[in-house]
Formats: C-alpha cells, structure tokens, sequence
C-alpha cells in the first residue's frame, strides 16, 4: 500500500463507540497477516483491525510472509503488490503454491487493470486499489471471509476415493486430492482459478456454457469484466492444449462462452 484516503470517516473511531454490527459477521476474532513494506501504513491497518475486534499481524516482505503464515495460520492474507524489490504477484504465486487463505491484494494504480486481473486468475478472492478507507478495508475483509465459511467446499469427500477421480481424453483429475495428470501421467499444476474453470467443464462437458455462468462458477470478482473469463480460459488451454492457437479441447462458442468438447468419465 502506498497510501489510505485521507477523510474524516475512516479514521478510527473512539473506543466504545462501534456501531452494533461491527463484530456480527466474526464469531471469533479473525486472523488477519498484512504484507506491507510499509511500517507506518501496517500500523494503521495493524491498530484499526484491532479496535474491530481482529488480530493481526504483519510482515514486510517474503521471509517474514512465509513464516507468519506458519506461526500464525491467518485467516486471511492482505497481500500489497508493491513491495519494493519483491513483485507481490510473485508472493501471491508462492502462497498459492501452498496454501487455500483468503487473499485480498492491494493495488497502487486506480485505472491498471492488468494487476487486478493477472492477480485474481493467481488465485486472489479480492482487490482493493489505493486510496482506499479503512473502514472498506474491513468490509471487504468482512466479505470475504463471510463466503468463506458459508461456500460449499470445492470437493466433498467420496465415500469411496475412486469416485472422486475424472478422466477426460487421457487426462485424469483426482478430486480429493486436486491433482491433474496428464496422458502420460505427469502431474500439472493448476492455479486455483484454473481449477476452478476444470471443475465448471467437467461438470458439464460438451454444452455450451455462458461467460456469465463461468464467471459465477469460478468465483471472479464481481467487478471484473467479463474478459477476465476468457484470461482464465486462456491459461487452462496452455495446459491442456497441445496447440492452444487451434484449441481442440475447449472450444470456443461465439458471441456466447465455451464448449468442453471432450467426453468426461467419472471413475
């Protein structure tokens, strides 16, 4: 974060003087880690999410990230993609590498829409571009973490671990564990979006399938326009695809979305 809005309303507010709702959505204190090479910026935020009744912790960059987030099993992560030397796209790779927690980046440039997008097909729940108030701040925060305990999980547990297997033209999908191997068997690292876009195909193969209901089923951020969809297409086909230029596996429908041309086996 470079910087907060400056105005009369996001200042912290007195003790004591909360309105009602300001701990309803968290039955516990959440766990929040800010990454931030920011000291005096990590305080405000550090002081304001404690007055609401969340406890943070911070880190200024990958090390100290690294081991927050093994000291402390955050909750949620505030992930500042300008950190000096570190690129935190960079960071949010590594985290992902690793770890499912909520991720909100934070972005210094209102109108650059290339790091909200490339950020949110890397696997960020949400975004924030600066100046922003704290008291957004914990709304988005409060949001996230809302969804995060009232979603379904990706994958239920089979009674049997087969069932949850899928074959798709040599490939084959291990839902339990989210590995994907492909016909010769070697495994294929998806980022979380990826994974979600493979999940939406193989749960409805060779339909056409609307931007709008990839974007719903992906969980991209609302706001996003919905060529963030065809970003995330784009990326699975250069995994899938042995010619991602003349795509065989996902097709594309114009003027409508795209078709999972293979047929899907459950196994």
């Amino acid at each position: 974060m470079s910087y907060l809005a400056s105005s009369n309303r996001d200042a912290n507010p007195a003790r004591g003087q909360h309105t009602p709702t300001a701990n309803q959505n968290i039955k516990q204190p959440a766990r929040i880690l800010v990454v931030d090479d920011d000291p005096g910026l990590r305080d405000a935020v550090f002081g304001y999410l404690e007055e609401n009744n969340i406890h943070a912790v911070s880190a200024s960059g990958r090390q100290e990230m690294t081991q927050r987030i093994a000291d402390s099993d955050p909750s949620l992560v505030i992930l500042d993609l300008r950190l000096g030397r570190e690129d935190g796209l960079d960071l949010l790779r590594e985290i992902r590498a690793y770890s499912d927690v909520p991720v909100i980046i934070t972005t210094g440039r209102r109108y650059d829409e290339i790091d909200r997008v490339v950020g949110l097909e890397l696997g960020a729940d949400d975004y924030l571009t600066e100046p922003f108030g704290l008291r957004e701040l914990l709304a988005r925060i409060r949001a996230v973490l809302r969804r995060q305990e009232c979603a379904p999980p990706l994958v239920e547990a089979p009674v049997d671990p087969k069932r949850g297997r899928t074959r798709f033209g040599g490939w084959v999908l291990n839902r339990s564990t989210r590995c994907l191997t492909d016909p010769q068997g070697a495994p294929v690292t998806l980022t979380k979006g990826e994974y979600a876009m493979l999940l939406a195909f193989l749960d409805a193969p060779q339909r056409p399938l609307s931007r709008e209901y990839l974007l719903q089923a992906t969980r991209v951020h609302e706001d996003i326009f919905d060529r963030s969809v065809d970003v995330q297409v784009l990326r699975l086909r250069r995994k899938l695809e042995s010619g991602p230029d003349a795509p065989r596996i996902i097709r594309t429908e114009r003027g409508f979305g795209y078709v999972f041309d293979l047929p899907v086996e459950r196994l």
